[in-house]
């Protein structure tokens, strides 16, 4: 979750995260925060959170105004109940909207209710939304109802084997195209043109190479190939010694629940702790 939280949060798709809020938690310390709501769960199941994606038609509306959109259609859904965090991303051609929410809501701790009604209802919110935004109102084909988790784990799991592939064939080549070459013997189809596509063994969508990350363009790859640029290493939390503390002041949970607040205290006066040591062993 907190990777998905993470992802949603990217500083480069959200206008250096001034298109990201949340409710009932702070985003910074969502995955936490998420976690002790579940740990209340009163209803049995895997699932820790929902993820909802809003497209909008390129061109038809702002930064703003689709971050505003996406709020009013994260509140109509969770009523007030369950955290959420909601952000922009206006990295592509298009302006969309991702919502992540707790699976359990913090008032009775029971789980939300996912199935093909609640589905629909999620759809006509937010076309309800876009209509009454004046924007485009986009019909599903018949039969659809949009990517499901199956369809989108399959193209999450092909941008990490493409990515492996790219960062496996650097060291051994020369040059971009001798990596395109490389790929092709290891069963990659490739489609040339303004953006350099590649189509997994097994997919059936093309990938582009710039999708998967800001050290995979092709300007990228031929830089790490000369050895002018190195992929940007990511640092693990562990390796961070440092965590955010809970805003127990501002948190709705908290005047409600005098057992998460407490939590909070103790959670907050542990990353105090971890803070310290960290400062004087560093």
């Amino acid at each position: 979750m907190s990777k998905a939280l993470d992802y949603i949060q990217n500083p480069d798709k959200t206008d250096g995260k001034m298109l990201v809020s949340s409710f009932g938690c702070s985003y910074e310390t969502a995955d936490i925060e998420f976690g002790f709501t579940l740990s209340q769960a009163l209803d049995k199941g895997n699932n820790l959170a929902h993820h909802l994606i809003q497209s909008f038609e390129p061109g038809e509306v702002d930064y703003e105004k689709a971050h505003e959109i996406g709020r009013q259609l994260a509140d109509a859904v969770t009523k007030g109940q369950h955290e959420y965090v909601l952000t922009t991303h206006i990295d592509k051609g298009h302006i969309h909207n991702h919502i992540i929410f707790c699976a359990v809501n913090f008032v009775d701790h029971h789980k939300y209710v996912s199935n093909k009604r609640s589905y629909y209802g999620i759809r006509n919110i937010s076309d309800r939304l876009c209509r009454e935004n004046g924007l485009s109102v986009v019909v599903p084909e018949k039969g659809s109802r949009g990517k499901n988790y199956a369809t989108y784990h399959k193209e999450k799991s092909a941008k990490a084997k493409l990515k492996i592939a790219v960062d496996t064939l650097i060291p051994q080549v020369s040059s971009f195209e001798e990596l395109l070459s490389r790929l092709q013997g290891l069963g990659y189809e490739i489609k040339l043109g303004k953006y350099v596509s590649c189509l997994v063994p097994g997919q059936e969508r093309f990938t582009r190479l710039k999708t998967i990350g800001a050290d995979y363009t092709e300007e990228a790859i031929r830089e790490r190939i000369e050895g002018k640029r190195t992929r940007a290493a990511k640092v693990s939390q562990a390796d961070r010694g440092v965590s955010l503390l809970i805003d127990i002041e501002n948190s709705i949970k908290a005047a409600q629940s005098r057992g998460y607040e407490q939590w909070a205290k103790i959670h907050n006066l542990k990353q105090a702790a971890k803070t310290y040591n960290f400062l004087t062993t560093h």
